[in-house]
């Protein structure tokens, strides 16, 4: 596992802070969950959504429905990438941003941090 790069956006006071990591395994992706649970203990939501040649996965981490983990999928297939791992994790500031505005800016921070030259 390799982390490629990172990126942070903020709307209305919740922070998203996006990775994005080259991975081989379901195991590293489950390893690399455990740690950024460990190191950002007071995040709201770590939603992610991973590929890899012969398996995909995502996960809302209890977001609405299909507002955090498809459309960071979605942002993994539109570039074409594989053996990759996209995790947000999620502050939340105060102001509930609504299915709409979780889903663009999951996709949005997503899209940031897959954009990122590595």
């Amino acid at each position: 596992m390799k982390l490629i790069c990172t990126n942070t956006l903020v709307i209305k006071k919740s922070k998203f802070i996006a990775y994005a990591y080259q991975i081989d395994s379901v195991e590293e992706v489950k390893k690399i969950l455990q740690n950024l649970k460990i190191e950002h203990k007071k995040a709201r939501h770590i939603p992610y959504a991973y590929k890899l040649v012969h398996t995909a996965g995502k996960s809302d981490d209890k977001e609405p429905s299909n507002t955090a983990g498809l459309p960071i999928f979605n942002c993994i297939e539109r570039k074409k990438k594989e053996n990759c791992l996209v995790v947000v994790v999620r502050y939340f500031g105060g102001t509930k941003l609504g299915a709409g505005g979780l889903l663009r800016a999951y996709m949005t921070v997503a899209n940031l941090v897959l954009n990122e030259k590595n």
